[in-house]
């Protein structure tokens, strides 16, 4: 499977990989593992979705916005290693969501970027995870992500 083709055929492109926003580097590789900062819904400086789930954002809104935290990081791994074809496999993701006090869904949100990792990597996108809701994120961002790859040798 060729994952920036399938990306291609769901009608997706990367956007540009976005910068650190502080004292840290988007991705550290150590051996065959590439850790990936995390990623909130901007694209082009712009962001996508802000608020918290549960008042200004939905369920499924929320999920959009972390199909664009995915897109996101594919876009600084393919930075690192020079295409996507390098991944082995989607090991972890930790996946938080801006959300109101009391909310339980976020696995249901935290899909959105489990769901584009399996659609794009196939059995290689299938990966550990967590999904935490929190009272806030960077710049008001509705999710983030972080994710842990393992690189082909």
């Amino acid at each position: 499977m060729n994952p920036e083709a399938q990306l291609t055929a769901l009608g997706l492109t990367l956007p540009n990989p976005p910068a650190a926003a502080g004292s840290y580097v988007p991705t550290v590789r150590t051996g065959n593992l590439l850790y990936c900062s995390g990623t909130i819904c901007m694209i082009n400086g712009q962001m996508t979705h802000t608020g918290q789930v549960g008042k200004e954002q939905t369920v499924a809104t929320g999920a959009k916005s972390a199909e664009v935290c995915a897109l996101n990081t594919l876009a600084n791994i393919k930075a690192a290693v020079g295409s996507l074809d390098q991944v082995a496999r989607i090991v972890f993701v930790t996946g938080f969501v801006n959300a109101v006090d009391g909310f339980t869904d976020s696995p249901a949100v935290i899909n959105g970027a489990s769901d584009l990792f399996l659609k794009v990597f196939g059995e290689a996108g299938k990966h550990a995870r967590a999904a935490v809701a929190v009272n806030g994120l960077p710049k008001g961002t509705t999710t983030e992500i972080q994710v842990v790859v393992e690189l082909k040798t």
